[in-house]
């Protein structure tokens, strides 16, 4: 894939995303009448979050067909990584959002609601199929292009600051969960965590299970409302983070560049 197919990404994601939210922030009325109140389960916000893997899917079928778009898809099979990065993932993040709450006087583990834990693995279980689906856009297509012409720090923060701004309209969106958050915040933290991301991404070979999972990790139910705590301990992190692996971020060494794999990768694949 060319790397002139940014743009044509940028374009898609915003129109599908903005155009939707758009609607519903500038005709609330009209909206509700036609598609029925908006909220974090409703059809046309599944296609708003979406729109960067639709955008990443179509870009890979134009240029490759749909056997290219499984060589694309087969990057969901990378599931090594080194052992520092998955326990990041796996434990590092949740603690992440634990510490940030009892900073601010809340509770290590979100509270379950009356129905008990049930209604709470369903969130989790939707969560799924929401943010880490994005991840085939920023991860999947636009990271990898961007690398060919810069060093990794400096393409995971203008993702970063894509993937904030792209969340905008949200913030004027009553009946979602970002109608009640602070912009300037949360694009700092776009930032930070795509900054984050970045080197688990080049390290796991330009694995898309990894950045999802991370991904799904940090919209888990279960872990505690913890803003701003948690971006600030995040951003230590980050810049932790980019010490140890300079080498590797402010160079374009070993960073992915790759969108479609010449072949699709075998599940047992080694890390890069």
């Amino acid at each position: 894939m060319p790397t002139r197919a940014i743009p044509l990404f940028l374009a898609m994601i915003f129109l599908i995303t903005w155009g939707v939210i758009g609607f519903y922030v500038l005709g609330p009325e009209l909206a509700s009448r036609w598609f029925g109140p908006i909220s974090g389960s409703h059809p046309l916000f599944f296609l708003a979050t979406w729109a960067p893997a639709i955008a990443a899917i179509l870009l890979v079928l134009s240029h490759a067909g749909t056997a290219g778009l499984g060589r694309f898809l087969s990057r969901l099979l990378l599931w090594r990584a080194p052992s520092g990065w998955a326990v990041f993932v796996v434990i590092g993040v949740p603690l992440v959002f634990m510490a940030g709450s009892v900073i601010k006087g809340g509770p290590a583990l979100a509270p379950l609601p009356p129905e008990g834990a049930g209604p709470m693995v369903a969130v989790m279980l939707m969560m799924l199929f929401l943010g880490p689906i994005e991840e085939l856009g920023w991860r999947g297509v636009l990271q990898p292009l961007l690398q060919r012409h810069m060093a990794p720090v400096w393409a995971g923060a203008l993702i970063g600051a894509i993937w904030g701004l792209w969340h905008l309209p949200a913030f004027y969106l009553a009946g979602t969960v970002f109608g009640a958050w602070n912009f300037l915040p949360f694009f700092i933290g776009n930032v930070v965590l795509a900054v984050l991301v970045t080197p688990l991404l080049n390290r796991a070979g330009g694995s898309l299970l990894w950045p999802m999972f991370f991904h799904w990790q940090l919209i888990n139910p279960f872990w505690p409302d913890a803003q701003p705590w948690d971006t600030w301990i995040l951003a230590g992190v980050a810049i932790v983070v980019i010490w140890w692996n300079h080498d590797r971020m402010f160079t374009r060494e070993g960073a992915v560049t790759e969108v479609i794999p010449l072949r699709p990768h075998a599940a047992l694949q080694k890390t890069r």
